[in-house]
């Protein structure tokens, strides 16, 4: 399974971790110098949430944290993008709010 948010496509990218020598010249060196550069990755922060929709299915995602803190969720729902407030889903079902849901519907 990949660490990918299905949401925003957040996923790993990679970079470099700069090993550095020297004092600052601010505090009256000669400056750093870079003796090395080692490749290193930068992961996202990834959850599992398990999404109740307003068509009353519950749906696992993986999403980014930021995902997440922005609230909202944008679904392919026959054919078309569907965008809702998000709401986690309790452990097992939730059949009051599954029957609230369908009932507003």
């Amino acid at each position: 399974m990949a660490r990918v948010c299905e949401m925003t496509g957040r996923r790993t990218r990679t970079g470099n971790s700069v090993s550095r020598r020297g004092i600052a010249k601010k505090k009256g060196g000669i400056g750093l110098r870079c003796t090395g550069r080692s490749l290193r990755k930068f992961k996202p922060n990834i959850h599992t949430v398990r999404i109740l929709t307003p068509w009353g299915s519950l749906v696992r995602m993986k999403l980014s944290a930021k995902a997440i803190k922005t609230g909202k969720i944008t679904l392919q729902h026959k054919g078309r993008k569907v965008t809702f407030p998000m709401v986690r889903a309790l452990r097992g079902t939730n059949r009051e709010f599954t029957e609230a849901q369908k009932q507003d519907a």
